[in-house]
């Protein structure tokens, strides 16, 4: 009997709350992880492309109604899972800026006025789920505003120092104060306002700021008590692989992003992203995978846009980050080539002007679906450098799932480049017939920041 099918015997008789209750105070994470294997992820996640939605930024009403208007737009776009930064009110006392951070949650179970009304919510809920998206929420356990009510209710839920006074996680971040999940309370308290969205909002799973700052037999409890609701997927920031092995189905893959920085900049090769690709990105353990991306709400607001990062290889590492092993990610706007850092405390809306990414971003959504090799974790097909076309300029591999396979070449440099063609590629099928490189029975010639990729998908009797 698997750990699902456990659990689910026990709940015949007991509530979730006494269940919650029950493990917080008998198990370490070690033992508990042990004896009950992290389930594999949702079988519906397997394909899906993440979108990070940043309601405040999103539109110039910085509503929801108005966010949920481009679902039929996001769903042509390739999106599969609409990721909302957090959605919870946010707290006054000692907020950064005009507006806070969506980060100092003061109410788990509300949704923040700023962007309209819980059932407003509810129906853009329910109207990805009728257009074949899933959505997750945010959630920031962490910590919380400094005008939480449990501030007050339960004083003892919070880290103080060594004279009682309340402090945050780190120095920097003066606007929130840390939890104290020594207390059982604390963590029955958190589970419950998790599954009170599941319940009642019928979202389809969380990502969990500062993942690795919480205790991992947190995660495990409350990912046990989601499932008896319904199959969720966690996603987790943070890169430690134990995150995937006890609780998450998926963990970021923080290193990527700044090898591709270096590439462009010229302080790193293709063979510093090679040796990333055959030592850090394959430590996942299970059916887990780690999220790709070129930016995020981090990223974009604090060391950069992509465009300013990347320039002329966005689009080359783009590619990258959507065919190499693990899930995509698109930070709301990028289809529209976001150059804009976007204020973290104030409203500062994207500009839609510029589509020029988006023909890019439902090309490889698209591959990402319908070609199992791309597909995540061990449903998909393990990456393979092709080790006669790569250089320190130019990266080639292919991946292959059952008869499916999609082969890759980059040139991540300033300079033209020429190198062998993979072996077997001019039997499939070039997904870019535009601006394609020039390839002759042995070479290709790839133009600076040129890419190409070829698939083949099994014959069917």
């Amino acid at each position: 009997m698997n750990r699902i099918e456990r659990f689910k015997d026990w709940l015949c008789t007991v509530s979730l709350l006494v269940l919650v209750s029950c493990v917080v105070g008998c198990s370490t994470t070690q033992s508990l992880a042990r004896e009950y294997p992290n389930p594999d992820p949702p079988k519906w996640v397997e394909n899906l492309v993440v979108y990070q939605v940043n309601l405040r930024q999103f539109s110039q009403a910085g509503k929801v109604e108005a966010f949920r208007k481009e679902l039929p737009r996001l769903k042509e776009l390739g999106v599969g899972v609409l990721w909302f930064m957090p959605i919870h009110p946010i707290g006054v006392e000692g907020r950064s800026g005009t507006l806070g951070s969506p980060y100092a949650v003061k109410d788990y179970k509300a949704f923040n006025p700023e962007f309209g009304t819980l059932d407003e919510f509810k129906q853009t809920v329910r109207e990805a789920h009728d257009l074949g998206m899933y959505v997750i929420i945010d959630w920031v356990a962490n910590h919380t505003s400094h005008d939480h009510p449990w501030i007050k209710q339960h004083p003892d839920w919070f880290t103080r120092d060594e004279k009682g006074e309340l402090v945050p996680p780190i120095e920097l971040w003066k606007d929130v104060v840390d939890l104290n999940f020594d207390e059982p309370g604390l963590r029955e308290a958190m589970i419950d306002a998790m599954a009170f969205w599941v319940r009642e909002v019928n979202i389809d799973g969380f990502r969990c700021d500062t993942a690795e700052w919480v205790p991992l037999d947190f995660w495990v409890d409350a990912r046990d008590a989601m499932w008896q609701i319904k199959p969720v997927f966690m996603l987790g920031e943070g890169a430690k692989p134990e995150l995937i092995e006890y609780a998450f189905d998926a963990a970021y893959a923080w290193s990527l992003t700044p090898n591709m920085n270096e590439i462009k900049a010229g302080t790193k090769t293709v063979t510093d992203l090679v040796n990333y690709l055959n030592a850090e990105a394959k430590i996942v353990p299970g059916n887990g995978f780690r999220l790709n991306f070129t930016t995020n709400h981090d990223i974009n607001s604090w060391e950069g846009t992509a465009v300013e990062r990347l320039g002329e290889g966005l689009e080359a590492f783009t590619v990258l980050t959507f065919t190499i092993e693990g899930m995509p990610l698109i930070y709301n706007g990028q289809e529209a080539r976001l150059d804009n850092r976007l204020e973290f405390f104030e409203r500062d809306p994207i500009d839609w002007r510029d589509d020029s990414m988006a023909e890019l971003y439902r090309t490889l959504s698209e591959l990402k679906r319908k070609n199992p090799a791309l597909w995540h974790g061990n449903r998909g097909g393990r990456l393979e450098v092709i080790d006669y076309c790569t250089t320190d300029s130019v990266l080639a591999y292919q991946r292959m799932n059952k008869g499916n396979r999609v082969v890759v070449v980059l040139n991540l440099s300033n300079d033209p480049q020429s190198v062998s063609l993979p072996a077997g590629v001019h039997g499939m099928q070039p997904v870019f017939t535009k601006n394609a490189p020039e390839s002759s029975n042995a070479k290709i010639a790839l133009q600076p920041w040129s890419y190409q990729v070829w698939t083949e998908s099994a014959k069917r009797d």
